[in-house]
């Protein structure tokens, strides 16, 4: 009882500061703006970009070049080896792993105290300072929080870095206090083999009183369903009867709704989605009401720009400040972060919904993309790994495109590529390995998920016969010019209408 009471006087009196926040935006985000610029100085970064001069938010984006992971890796490659004071003027140990870009196969993005403490941490504490807020009758700490994690590893560059995801980076530095009230113990949240890591949470917490679930849908889901199987009931009530929450992210939830409805039957039973990256967290769901949509947390250690996707591209890209952006327009989203990250592009796209307060939807990536599992398949990683496929099995491709296949009763996920050749491989199969073998090589995300088949199976490969693509396009007017065959999707619309004319 005292332990609950002293979260309710936490939670009343955050409550407070998330509505200054979210009723004074533009002071709270110039704030932090000088904040951060004052903290930079003296840092190697701060001092080649000339800081000190700084008196604006117009010299800010007069003289600071638009950052990405490559432009800032020279950076981070020596902080990795022990060198500090470079991006940021803390210490940093941690580096939050996630898949790569062009040149890399995983991102380390750099994870300072302050990048913990003032917006990770803050951002999950106000998640459910949120929800109590607007359910007064909440019964959630009366039992155990499950968090569905990921695995660390030392760097071996230096013997006092680490990494990991970024759930592991923050399960390795929370509170002690918080292990009081999540399930199940470090120890088996942060074991590497996802295989043996889920049989052990699923005996670890078959018996305990779980009230709220994070994690990311894919593995929550096996979990549930292994825990009905070792249980030999017919839904996670009857396992977990005061289960209330669950908190998700990462991927579009809505692939996901309807079985997570049949595996919890329940019209009491809530959800909410958080927007938090391996840069930051930027979102939190603020009504259950709502769909998608997200307050922006302004006082995380967080500067935004929002640069217009017209812009995305342009040697010198023109960006908008919170006060500049329009509702309905897409954005790629520009940040300047207390780990060091300057006016960095952190690769995903949204639309604001509403100005007062600031509410906004995920709508992508700036680049074409499957992230229906967590697996983060970029376009680059697609035709690295099919070229590759290619020169092993001597074929040749015309046209292709690529969409998840979902989770279903008893079935794995996949990918499903419908393939043109020009030249056909000999064997499909040893192609369609050859394919998912290096998928796996220049996809660390990928590779994880693919890990005993759990979430992600080996791709479905369609042969299309020869035309398919420029019959369909024709059908859609698009033949010539800048026209091209979209070759990633998160949404199987391009493939169901393409298999649909493979059928007349």
């Amino acid at each position: 009882m005292l332990f609950n009471s002293v979260i309710s006087w936490y939670f009343k009196k955050r409550i407070q500061q998330v509505e200054f926040a979210t009723q004074n935006p533009l002071e709270v985000q110039y704030n932090w703006w000088k904040r951060l610029v004052k903290q930079g100085v003296g840092t190697e970064f701060g001092k080649v970009h000339g800081f000190d001069a700084l008196r604006s938010l117009d010299d800010y984006r007069r003289n600071i070049p638009i950052q990405n992971y490559d432009s800032l890796k020279p950076y981070i490659k020596r902080i990795m080896s022990g060198e500090q004071q470079l991006l940021w003027p803390s210490e940093i140990k941690w580096f939050a792993k996630s898949s790569g870009t062009t040149s890399d196969k995983s991102k380390f993005i750099p994870v300072s105290f302050e990048a913990l403490e003032e917006c990770q941490f803050k951002g999950a504490r106000d998640l459910m300072t949120i929800y109590c807020h607007n359910n007064l009758g909440t019964k959630i700490f009366e039992g155990k929080s499950l968090m569905i994690g990921g695995s660390h590893e030392v760097n071996r560059l230096d013997n006092d870095s680490y990494y990991g995801d970024l759930s592991a980076v923050m399960m390795n530095n929370l509170p002690f206090w918080v292990n009081l009230l999540r399930t199940p113990k470090p120890e088996i949240a942060l074991m590497p083999n996802w295989e043996t890591k889920l049989e052990k949470m699923a005996q670890s917490t078959i018996d305990v009183d779980v009230t709220s679930i994070s994690g990311v849908p894919t593995w929550t889901m096996i979990l549930m369903n292994r825990l009905l199987e070792l249980k030999g009931v017919d839904n996670i009530l009857e396992i977990w009867p005061n289960l209330e929450l669950y908190m998700h992210g990462g991927v579009g939830f809505e692939p996901y709704r309807m079985p997570f409805g049949k595996l919890i039957p329940s019209s009491k039973m809530n959800y909410l989605e958080s927007y938090n990256a391996s840069e930051g967290f930027f979102g939190v769901q603020d009504s259950l009401q709502s769909s998608g949509d997200m307050l922006l947390m302004t006082d995380y250690g967080i500067y935004y720009e929002f640069m217009p996707m017209t812009e995305y591209g342009k040697e010198e890209p023109q960006t908008k400040t919170l006060e500049e952006v329009e509702t309905g327009v897409n954005y790629a989203l520009v940040i300047s972060t207390n780990a060091g990250l300057w006016r960095y592009v952190v690769g995903d796209t949204i639309k604001f919904t509403k100005l007062n307060p600031y509410r906004f939807r995920i709508t992508g990536r700036t680049k074409l993309y499957i992230n229906a599992f967590g697996e983060e398949l970029m376009i680059d990683n697609a035709e690295k790994a099919l070229s590759e496929a290619c020169k092993r099995t001597d074929s040749r491709i015309r046209d292709y495109t690529a969409a998840p296949i979902y989770l279903s009763d008893g079935e794995s996920g996949a990918h499903q590529w419908l393939i043109e050749f020009e030249r056909r491989p000999k064997c499909i199969t040893e192609f369609r390995e050859e394919l998912d073998a290096n998928l796996k090589r220049v996809n660390s995300d990928y590779e994880a998920k693919r890990n005993g088949d759990l979430a992600l199976a080996q791709p479905h490969i369609k042969v299309c016969e020869d035309g398919t693509f420029y019959s369909w396009m024709k059908q859609r007017g698009k033949l010539g010019g800048q026209n091209k065959v979209p070759r990633l999707s998160n949404d199987r619309r391009i493939v169901e209408e393409i298999l649909t004319l493979l059928q007349k």
